[in-house]
C-alpha cells in the first residue's frame, strides 16, 4: 500500500487563524501524516484564535482519526505585509492587536523559528495568505493603495517567505501556496486586485521553483482550489454564489471540502510528489476545464 508519510517532517502553515478554511483543513492533514505542524497566525486575530484553542471550541475539529487532538508546536504572530518590522508604521506596531505580538514581520518570525529549532528545522511551508482591503470594488474602481496592498498579502508575501524560509529548508523541502482561478478567467466580483494578486502568485510560482529548486533544492507548487465559503471566503461578498454557481456547472457537482484540499497539499508536500514543481494543480471539481456553462446559478441546465 503507498501511503502518505510525513513522520519526522517538520511543516508551518502560515494563515490560520480558525477551524473553517484550507489552511487549518491542510494544517490537519499534515498531521494526520505523520508532520510535526506550527502556524503562523495574523496578530488582530491572533488572542480569538488562542481563545477558541483554550476554552475547547477547536477540539471537535482538531480531532485526528487516531481520536488525538491536533497540537501546534508553536503559534507564531504574522502580518506578511511587512518583510521586517521597521517597515511596519509606528501606529500598527503601538496599536492593542500588535503591540504584544512582538516582532510580526516576516524576518521576526523566521528568526522565532531559528532560535525554536535550530538550523534547517523545516520541510514543508504553506502559504495561505491573502487580503486585500477593496476586494468588494471591481478593478476599475481599485485605488493604488488598496491594488499593492492586495498584492503585496497576497502574492509577494509567498516571495518573502521563500527568500527568508528557503535556507531553514531541509533538501527535497516543499513550498506550497493556493491561488484561485480568478488569476487567469474573469471573476466578476472578485476585484479590488485580487484577480492580479492570484496571476502574479501562479507566476511567481514558476520563477521561484527555478530559483529555490537549484539554490535550495526545494519544490514550489500552487494549488488552485475551488471557491469555499470559509469565514474569510466572506469578506468577498459573492462567495455563496461563487459555490452555487461551480457546484452547477463543473464536472463533479458535490460540493468540494477542505479535506480534500488538506490530502492535495499534504501528497504535494510528500516524497511521492518529488518530481512535481514549478505546477499549479487544480482542486475544483474539474470546473477549470469547461468552456461553457450548462446550468445558471438557479440551476436550470439550459446552456448560457
Amino acid at each position: 500500500m503507498l501511503n502518505i508519510d510525513l513522520s519526522g517532517r517538520r511543516a508551518l502553515v502560515a494563515g490560520v487563524a480558525d477551524d473553517g478554511g484550507f489552511g487549518f483543513a491542510i494544517a490537519k492533514a499534515l498531521a494526520e501524516a505523520g508532520a510535526s505542524v506550527s502556524v503562523a497566525t495574523w496578530p488582530p486575530a491572533l488572542n480569538i484564535f488562542m481563545n477558541l484553542l483554550e476554552r475547547g471550541k477547536m477540539d471537535e475539529s482538531r480531532r485526528l482519526s487516531s481520536n488525538e487532538l491536533l497540537q501546534f508546536e508553536h503559534i507564531y504572530p504574522l502580518d506578511a505585509a511587512y518583510d521586517t518590522l521597521a517597515d511596519a508604521p509606528e501606529d500598527i506596531k503601538s496599536s492593542k492587536r500588535y503591540r504584544e505580538a512582538g516582532d510580526f514581520s516576516i524576518a521576526g518570525m523566521t528568526e522565532r523559528i531559528r532560535q525554536d529549532f535550530q538550523d534547517q528545522p523545516l520541510d514543508i511551508v504553506i502559504h495561505s495568505l491573502a487580503n486585500a482591503p477593496e476586494v468588494k470594488k471591481p478593478l476599475l474602481e481599485t485605488s493604488r493603495n488598496g491594488y499593492l496592498s492586495a498584492i503585496g498579502v497576497s502574492a509577494y508575501s509567498m516571495v518573502g517567505l521563500v527568500s527568508r524560509l528557503g535556507p531553514l529548508m531541509r533538501p527535497g523541502g516543499s513550498f506550497l501556496s493556493l491561488t484561485y482561478m480568478a488569476g487567469e478567467r474573469v471573476i466578476p466580483g472578485y476585484g479590488g486586485g485580487m484577480s492580479s494578486a492570484k496571476a502574479a502568485l501562479e507566476s511567481d510560482t514558476r520563477t521561484l521553483a527555478f530559483e529555490a529548486g537549484r539554490k535550495y533544492g526545494i519544490r514550489v507548487n500552487t494549488i488552485s482550489a475551488g471557491p469555499f465559503a470559509s469565514r474569510a471566503a466572506s469578506a468577498i461578498g459573492i462567495i455563496d454564489k461563487m459555490v452555487t454557481y461551480c457546484a452547477a456547472n463543473s464536472p463533479l457537482t458535490d460540493p468540494l471540502t477542505t479535506e480534500e484540499v488538506g490530502s492535495t497539499a499534504a501528497f504535494l508536500s510528500s516524497s511521492l510528489a518529488s518530481g512535481i514543481t514549478g505546477t499549479t494543480i487544480y482542486v475544483d471539481k474539474g470546473y477549470h476545464t469547461m468552456g461553457m456553462a450548462v446550468a445558471g446559478v438557479g440551476g436550470d441546465e439550459s446552456p448560457r
